[in-house]
């Protein structure tokens, strides 16, 4: 199998776009890691199996395809390791092969978060990260037989061992980056709410809203869109996720990990997901897991302030809970049992996984193929959704689908006051959605029904750039860098061997222009990024 290994790692140049097989233009790089406890050492351009603690490969073709591909493999040696050196390890190996890669997104997602760099809301923010994780630190060490604080080990081993392969390789320079920098990038979508918690002060009173200052408020504070599509005669299944965000957060990275950890409650060693440099998890979601499993997710806002009373760094922050329950969980149900743990009420997403281990095509889905869950402060409902499924396909698009979640959250008082657009059946991409799901039949389609956005003709998209699956709020009346950002796609046999095609940028689909920096955006922070988006789909799994 090594031989094999090797030979994939000569070919990972080599991805598959719409226009077939090209060589892409990039530097390709590969790392071997030796560790001594936390004590790590690398060599470059070796792939070390026998005797490394982690072998990594990272293809840096950002510029040319708006993607790198990562590849970590930790534990694979014949060496004795216990599972958070491997951890440890396979962070290391990350951290030295993307150093670069991390500082760009810090500088310009912590411009985003913070444009006036205000100190008094970062050292709050750094107090959160060290209370947080003292906390668990101690639920660690007072849980050994604990399969979840187990898991929640392996996840900050891998954490500090990003930190320090960065360490290694760019130092402690004044300006190089710290512990704040490296929590600051994994907890970027809990940092959505915590800003709010830190500094009440920021929460705008949406009852004062004019009626496009709700609709940019509705569609800044929830992000992404889903489809899960069954085709009719269940011959097939795809699934895929548009990424909605502000558009200098599109330093992306695709990452395979392959972590060889021996706990017997682990179901997922395997992690295929989308993802960003000095990110442990994918953020978006979009996750294929080693468990048969595949999990998406979109996140919903929260209208009613007072649930933020339940907010406290006593807890699990979302990317820490999302990457325990992908490697430990084996069913929809338990997934959704783990992320309901310790819940953080920050990054309040609705999540969907669906169990590809259950689906025999051209038959019909058994229950437990689709789990949803949904989370506010205090709160996650979680129900098997397969029976929407079966009538054909399963939608997401920042509205919750539980009436319970749905309510307490403040819909209603937002509906009352904007109307029917923020409801979950009336919704614009609700309206879309229903109408173009029956467009899917094959990945080209699915694809096509993801990246759309055809504002100027479209009436359920009411003739702006914003109401649509692909929005783009760079061409509105108020323009910004932000809206749906890339599109990820995969199929039932493509999961399998945890493949993907995926796209980067704001989408071109009905001759809308291609997205750049320059003119009236070049002030904008965007160290490292693309100046212009004009990327066709590749295709990726793993080469270690």
């Amino acid at each position: 199998m090594k031989g094999l290994y090797v030979t994939l790692i000569c070919y990972s140049w080599i991805h598959i776009s719409e226009q077939g097989i090209d060589n892409v233009n990039g530097s390709f790089k590969s790392v071997s890691v030796y560790c001594d406890d936390q004590n790590c050492t690398f060599k470059d351009n070796v792939i070390d199996w026998d005797k490394a603690d982690a072998v990594a490969t990272f293809n840096d073709t950002l510029l040319s395809t708006g993607w790198g591909i990562l590849d970590v493999a930790a534990g694979l040696s014949s060496k004795n390791l216990k599972d958070e050196q491997i951890m440890f390890a396979a962070g290391f190996a990350e951290g030295v092969l993307t150093a670069e890669h991390m500082e760009n997104q810090f500088t310009n997602l912590y411009d985003w978060f913070s444009p006036s760099h205000e100190e008094k809301l970062r050292v709050k923010l750094e107090q959160w990260f060290i209370k947080q994780r003292e906390w668990a630190n101690n639920m660690i060490k007072n849980n050994p037989n604990d399969p979840l604080w187990r898991h929640a080990s392996y996840i900050f081993s891998q954490l500090d061992g990003l930190l320090a392969g960065y360490k290694s390789v760019r130092g402690n320079k004044k300006d190089s980056l710290d512990i704040f920098a490296v929590n600051f990038l994994n907890a970027i979508g809990d940092v959505l709410d915590l800003r709010y918690i830190l500094n009440p002060s920021s929460l705008k009173d949406w009852r004062k809203f004019s009626p496009e200052e709700a609709k940019h408020f509705f569609f800044l504070s929830g992000h992404c869109s889903v489809l899960i599509k069954m085709l009719p005669g269940f011959e097939n299944m795809f699934m895929s996720h548009s990424s909605w965000f502000d558009y200098a957060a599109t330093n992306r990275i695709y990452k395979h990990y392959n972590l060889n950890v021996a706990d017997p409650s682990t179901s997922s060693k395997r992690i295929s997901f989308s993802s960003y440099p000095g990110f442990l998890e994918s953020l978006d979601d979009f996750y294929l897991l080693g468990s048969g499993m595949a999990m998406l997710q979109t996140t919903n806002s929260i209208f009613n302030y007072t649930l933020y009373q339940y907010v406290t760094p006593q807890s699990l922050m979302a990317w820490q809970r999302v990457r325990i329950a992908n490697m430990m969980a084996n069913s929809g149900e338990e997934w959704s049992n783990i992320i309901s743990k310790y819940n953080s009420g920050t990054y309040n997403n609705q999540y969907m996984v669906i169990d590809l281990k259950l689906i025999k095509l051209g038959q019909v889905l058994p229950d437990n193929t689709l789990w949803v869950s949904e989370q506010i402060p205090g709160l996650v409902v979680a129900e098997d959704l397969t029976a929407l499924l079966r009538s054909g396909y399963f939608s997401s698009y920042n509205v919750p689908y539980f009436e319970e979640i749905y309510n307490i959250s403040g819909y209603p008082d937002y509906v009352k006051k904007f109307g029917i657009d923020y409801t979950y059946q009336l919704a614009p991409r609700a309206k879309i959605f229903r109408r173009d799901h029956s467009k899917v039949f094959d990945l080209n389609s699915m694809k096509s029904v993801m990246r759309s956005n055809d504002y100027r003709r479209d009436p359920y998209s009411e003739y702006s750039p914003i109401d649509a699956i692909c929005a783009r709020f760079d061409l509105s009346s108020s323009p910004r860098t932000a809206g749906c950002y890339d599109t990820k796609v995969s199929d039932f046999n493509m999961a399998q061997k945890f493949q993907a095609d995926i796209i980067s940028g704001p989408t071109t689909q009905s001759g809308l222009p291609v997205f750049t920096w320059k003119g009236k955006f070049a002030n904008i922070s965007h160290v490292g990024l693309p100046e212009a988006y004009n990327f066709s789909f590749v295709r990726t799994q793993p080469s270690l």
